[in-house]
């Protein structure tokens, strides 16, 4: 496997320098009718075709008749060996915003689900030699990770009640899973990733709608049980302050009818139309 080696090249500026007497070397010469002036002037020829620049956060890969030479990373202005192959890499930090694929999560569910990664080159010698197209080397695997943790984990708790971690709910864990995933495997091609978030996450469309119609229904059986369970809080405590202060003594007949029309109150989803009694407890 190949790794990045780190090389300088030489001052451009003094090297332009060289290169202008160079040509004033080879115009003289020639000039004169001098055969020496020829080597001069294929240096100046030659000399040209080294010189690089390289702009802050790029890189230069070298090779030499398919060898590898190195790799130059400091910025500024320089000059190589006129022979090697220059090959640009970027070790900016950039967004791959994947798009959105259907899986199926860990208990069978189509689910749509897509993720941005943030990534930059540390090893250039890796990216440039390791894998054919490191740009489209890491499109394929980003969805592989994704495809891959989707199917790992179920979409909620409503098909798994004893997952620990769920693709809805997961958050930072979930993320950090999907990061170390895609380190490992974009590692060969001198990838490393910054970060790594899922940035769409619903369900199918074929099944988006019934899992709607279960989420709703869960929440009105939970918010049932509370009102429920409040109503009973508050039917016991009226019936123990009537016989407490001794307002009213009611018999277990008229307990039972007092506990259903509180409760039929209490727990109805609609406001109670008041009945006046006019007459006596008994009528």
């Amino acid at each position: 496997m190949y790794k990045e080696i780190i090389t300088k090249g030489i001052s451009g500026y003094v090297m332009l320098l060289l290169e202008v007497a160079f040509i004033v070397t080879a115009v003289v010469l020639l000039t004169s009718e001098s055969l020496i002036g020829i080597p001069f002037g294929i240096l100046a020829i030659l000399m040209p075709i080294g010189f690089v620049i390289i702009a802050p956060n790029e890189s230069k890969v070298l090779t030499l008749f398919g060898k590898y030479k190195g790799t130059i990373r400091s910025n500024g202005f320089g000059w190589v060996n006129p022979f090697y192959l220059r090959k640009g890499i970027s070790l900016r930090a950039r967004n791959h915003n994947g798009q959105m694929i259907k899986v199926n999560d860990k208990v069978g569910n189509p689910i749509e689900i897509a993720a941005v990664v943030v990534w930059e080159v540390k090893d250039t010698a890796q990216a440039a030699f390791e894998v054919d197209d490191y740009l489209h080397y890491i499109l394929v695997q980003s969805e592989a990770a994704v495809r891959q943790l989707a199917s790992s984990f179920p979409y909620d708790h409503f098909e798994d009640e004893h997952a620990s971690i769920t693709l809805r709910d997961g958050g930072e864990k979930l993320n950090e899973t999907l990061e170390k995933t895609l380190n490992d495997r974009l590692e060969r091609a001198g990838i490393h990733v910054l970060e790594a978030r899922i940035s769409h996450l619903a369900y199918a469309t074929e099944i988006a709608a019934a899992m709607l119609q279960r989420q709703q229904a869960t929440a009105i059986v939970a918010a049932r049980k509370q009102i429920v369970d409040g109503a009973v809080g508050m039917v016991e405590m009226a019936l123990a302050r009537l016989s407490e202060r001794q307002i009213v003594n009611l018999d277990e007949e008229k307990k039972a009818a007092m506990v259903s029309n509180l409760l039929v109150v209490l727990c109805s989803d609609r406001a109670a139309s008041p009945v006046v009694n006019a007459g006596t407890l008994n009528h």
